[in-house]
């Protein structure tokens, strides 16, 4: 008993440390714990470590903006001659099937597949009214009326842009004038070409801006022979846009007056303008395409100053009261490739035909490519403008 007595509490001799058996099992739960710490705080240290190499490795700054998409280098812009897709006057006997819904749906896809898309519209578009003019010639009056709901069919189509600077635009008088412009400016259409209200147009498509301006030789639209004031209004055109399209309804109508003849043609009398000598004075004034329309066949194209001209484009899309025969149901829908400042880059040309019971089709025969072959040659041997015979436009180096 003395001997346990004098010991210190939880010593053993030679310093031994001693436990009662609860204090025992407590130290080791004790040396456990420090153990796992130990464990744990190694881990974290670890897991720390390689986290901090990888965000090393990440680039300093994750929330920069992606650069913005680089701009076109190139433009296509397509051009189509005359149309008009069925008239209500003088009888509604001459409006297509299915109110005119299939006329231009087999063109949709390639209408569809430019920057830009331009045709000529002949006639007036209003369902009833107006008043119908009077011809000089009874016997060569024609009278365009077509119901409003066709301008759907345009703005399917994809139409831009539309000429009514022609013959028929004043077919109805200033109320068929009035109810077609706001019946376009409804399906969102550009249009230009009457003297003194709409002589020019301007749109933006994917960041370009391209004007137009249409001529003709009729009473009303903007004139094809004064050439101080056209030049005037493709001047300012060329300071506002990047690109400027001429569309002017000029020469002589019918087979027997294919070739563009560098003077002054007269048709029935009046005047139709020298659409050579007007299309080089457009170019030198600032225009970068020049679409021709009103011989209702295809005339050659001629490549000046870099700029494309196509002096007709023949019928393009016209039911009813048309001539579809021969050259007059053939016509060469054109898509130009333009860079920024408007000059002649390429193109092609896709040859369609139409009959009286259907509107545009591609043509398996390419019979206006084979026509612009021989007229090219035969009236511009001297343009650089070459056209193979699977329609492609280019330049000759």
């Amino acid at each position: 008993m003395a001997l346990l007595s004098g010991r210190k509490k939880g010593f053993l001799p030679g310093g031994l440390f001693c436990f009662a058996p609860q204090q025992f099992i407590g130290a080791l739960a004790l040396l456990f714990l420090s153990s796992c710490q130990a464990e744990a705080n190694t881990y974290a240290q670890s897991i720390a470590a390689r986290a901090q190499v990888v965000k090393d490795t990440i680039p300093a700054d994750t929330t920069s903006v992606a650069p913005e998409p680089e701009a076109p280098t190139t433009y296509t812009i397509i051009g189509v001659g005359d149309m008009m897709l069925g008239t209500n006057y003088p009888s509604a006997s001459y409006l297509p099937p299915k109110g005119g819904t299939t006329m231009l749906a087999e063109m949709e896809n390639l209408l569809r597949g430019a920057d830009v898309t331009f045709g000529n519209l002949e006639g007036t578009i209003l369902d009833e009214g107006g008043t119908a003019k009077r011809c000089n010639n009874p016997k060569a009056c024609y009278v365009f009326r077509s119901p409003e709901s066709y301008a759907k069919h345009f703005q399917k189509a994809g139409f831009d842009f539309l000429s009514i600077a022609n013959n028929h635009s004043g077919d109805f008088g200033l109320a068929g004038r009035k109810r077609t412009k706001a019946v376009l400016d409804e399906a969102g259409i550009a249009y230009a070409g009457l003297a003194g209200s709409d002589e020019y147009a301007i749109i933006e498509r994917n960041g370009l801006k391209v004007g137009m301006v249409a001529f003709a030789p009729n009473s009303g639209t903007v004139s094809i022979h004064n050439y101080t004031k056209a030049r005037e209004l493709v001047q300012k055109l060329e300071a506002e846009c990047d690109v400027v399209i001429v569309s002017f309804h000029g020469g002589a109508e019918g087979a027997k007056h294919q070739r563009v003849p560098r003077t002054r043609e007269t048709y029935y009398g009046e005047n139709r303008g020298n659409v050579y000598e007007f299309a080089h004075a457009m170019v030198d004034a600032g225009a970068d395409i020049i679409f021709g329309h009103g011989p209702h066949v295809t005339r050659a194209m001629e490549l000046y100053q870099d700029r494309l001209i196509c002096y007709s484009l023949g019928n393009f899309c016209t039911y009813g009261r048309f001539n579809l025969s021969g050259e007059a149901g053939i016509a060469p829908l054109v898509k130009v490739e333009v860079d920024a400042d408007g000059q002649f880059v390429g193109g092609t040309v896709v040859p369609v035909y139409q009959s009286y019971n259907h509107g545009p089709k591609a043509d398996p025969q390419k019979r206006a490519i084979k026509t612009l072959l021989r007229l090219n040659v035969s009236d511009f041997p001297e343009s650089p403008l070459i056209l193979d015979e699977d329609g492609t436009l280019s330049k000759r180096q």
